[in-house]
């Protein structure tokens, strides 16, 4: 389990433009692996409350400041949310998401970052219909690692020919 950190109180990043994609968070100091830097917050919605947001938005469902939680809710980082919804996906993170059992979700480092680099962690989204160019476009992945998939989607488990 990862293990909190709580060494200086001013944060250990800063918001700024990103070169992924809008706006990212960056390291102000040297974060060490295990480190809890920051809570995930936002107001707490239900499924149906997310998808009509994103219909409002132009959906389909690929606003990223949506966290979904175990129990089917999700967290609108968009609303009430702080500073964590900057954080972009990357195929290979430097951090991950964690959800206690409290229903909160922090981010922790899964190595050691270094003072100026972007904070990401592998969104994983979820999107159940066909996985087709015009979805893996509007969910196109830019974090320029040496493994990137192109796109945040998860796997959607099917295989090549089989429907």
């Amino acid at each position: 389990m990862p293990t909190s950190s709580r060494s200086s109180a001013a944060k250990p990043f800063v918001v700024k433009a990103s070169p992924v994609h809008g706006k990212g968070l960056f390291a102000t100091r040297k974060i060490p692996a295990g480190s809890r830097v920051i809570e995930y917050r936002g107001e707490r919605i239900d499924w149906d409350e997310a998808q009509r947001r994103a219909g409002e938005r132009g959906g389909p469902v690929n606003h990223t400041f949506f966290f979904s939680l175990h129990d089917g809710r999700v967290i609108d980082g968009g609303r009430r949310g702080n500073d964590a919804r900057f954080i972009n996906h990357a195929c290979e993170p430097n951090c991950e998401a964690f959800e206690h059992e409290d229903g909160r979700v922090y981010i922790y480092a899964l190595r050691p970052i270094e003072r100026g680099e972007e904070l990401n962690y592998n969104y994983a989204l979820i999107y159940e219909g066909r996985h087709t160019p015009a979805i893996k476009r509007a969910f196109a992945c830019r974090c320029g690692t040496p493994g990137c998939t192109g796109t945040y989607l998860a796997p959607n488990g099917r295989r090549k020919g089989k429907q």
